[in-house]
């Protein structure tokens, strides 16, 4: 079993690169959906939400863990690394890795929640990676509270995208990390404002691809994985708008439990 967690619905485009990229596997994801976003959150109750929704993956007897929240992953990923026994795997890296592979001249922006810029830590991933890489971050704090609400084809969305990206093409990127697990939900509208000419790279399709490689790289743990074709979805806080974004990111309705989260 493969566990995934979230601070939210963003962490469901992870999972379903995950269904595509390993389809049979069995899957069960939590999204921390009561304490979103996380990115305007404190370090501690960031790591303090990650560690219980890390418990409740590992009371379903998860063998294999992937953080979906960039978020958390800048904050929590060690402390976790350091309290629990199995394969941990957050996104950061491989985006940071895939980043360096496509880009032709190193020009690297990188779009995620506050927390996320302000951490620096894409600028440490890529820096280890490609000393002379030009990096550029920019926080887009508006874009997870408009998706969580369902607004993605709503022109104001398009509007804030647009002048989220603004330094960046002025930065004359070639290059674009997106570094939140809920920005695959708008990245058509991305890809068309900042040009066809940049290549957006889909860290949650990186993340899937490198779970992907581990597995065949380690069979005796892939041997654990059950192949039964079994996923479930919980959240803390299951509202009609957390179905309808299920419902967007897979493509159909998706079976989502809601269970108690506590503080």
């Amino acid at each position: 079993m493969i566990g995934i967690f979230d601070s939210g619905i963003g962490g469901l485009t992870v999972a379903r690169a995950l269904t595509d990229q390993l389809p049979g596997y069995d899957m069960v994801y939590f999204g921390d959906t009561a304490h979103s976003p996380c990115g305007n959150k404190s370090l501690k109750t960031i790591t303090d939400h990650a560690l219980r929704a890390s418990n409740f993956l590992l009371e379903k007897s998860v063998k294999l863990m992937l953080i979906a929240s960039h978020t958390t992953s800048a904050a929590a990923s060690a402390s976790l690394a350091e309290k629990i026994n199995i394969p941990i795997f957050e996104p950061i890296t491989p985006a940071a890795e895939s980043a360096i592979r496509v880009s032709k001249k190193f020009g690297i922006g990188v779009i995620g929640t506050q927390a996320t810029i302000d951490s620096g830590v894409y600028e440490k991933r890529i820096h280890g990676l490609a000393p002379d890489a030009r990096v550029c971050s920019v926080a887009c704090p508006l874009l997870v509270p408009l998706l969580e609400e369902g607004w993605v084809k709503k022109p104001e969305t398009r509007m804030i995208v647009k002048k989220y990206l603004h330094p960046l093409k002025s930065r004359q990127i070639d290059t674009l990390v997106l570094g939140c697990s809920h920005y695959p939900i708008l990245k058509k509208i991305i890809q068309n404002k900042i040009g066809k000419r940049v290549r957006v790279v889909d860290a949650s399709l990186a993340l899937a691809e490198a779970v992907k490689g581990f597995l065949e790289a380690h069979p005796e743990i892939d041997t654990q994985m059950q192949r039964e074709g079994v996923s479930r979805f919980f959240v803390s806080d299951l509202t009609e708008q957390v179905r309808q974004n299920a419902k967007l990111v897979f493509g159909k309705n998706v079976r989502i439990e809601d269970v108690e989260f506590g503080e």
